[in-house]
């Protein structure tokens, strides 16, 4: 699958995807891919070739609930986090969000005593203005994929909230 983005004045293409399911060796889970990133000039030649290994970006949160933006697909972040308890009832307006769990089981509970269990590989979508409370009984690691006005904890602002320009950091 390819998605055209712009990053920093160029034309990006997303060319791969972010796992791979692995059942060699009679195993059966997931494993964290690359995804790569080709930038073009605009007379369609490439001026490199960078892997954004998943992974490692993960490794490189040390807070639970503390995302991490690591890419950017249009107005989307591509953000990794760790999660570990309870997090905060709240909705996004605005916004869907989406989150894909890399390891571990995410509850997300929902209105009306509903409740969506998410392992490794799977993903939900919480439709805009639903509020939702993510809870972690061990901890679970994370890729959001959130609007780039997505705020942290929607209509609350708690103590652990964090800004998206804190969440952003030193991604360019």
């Amino acid at each position: 699958m390819t998605k055209a983005c712009v990053h920093d004045r160029q034309l990006c293409h997303l060319i791969d995807t972010f796992s791979s399911r692995d059942v060699s060796g009679g195993r059966d889970g997931w494993v964290l891919g690359t995804a790569f990133f080709a930038s073009f000039t605009h007379d369609g030649s490439m001026t490199s070739l960078q892997g954004i290994d998943v992974a490692a970006e993960l490794r490189q949160v040390h807070a639970h609930w503390t995302p991490r933006v690591i890419g950017r697909v249009n107005d989307q972040y591509i953000k990794v986090a760790k999660l570990l308890g309870e997090l905060v009832w709240h909705a996004h307006d605005a916004e869907d969000e989406m989150f894909l769990v890399m390891s571990g089981t995410l509850r997300i509970q929902l209105p009306d005593d509903q409740e969506v269990v998410l392992t490794p590989g799977q993903f939900h979508v919480v439709p805009r203005g639903v509020q939702h409370n993510p809870i972690a009984d061990e901890e679970v690691e994370i890729v959001l994929i959130e609007t780039v006005t997505t705020a942290h904890t929607g209509d609350v602002i708690v103590e652990g909230t964090v800004p998206v320009e804190k969440q952003v950091g030193g991604f360019r």
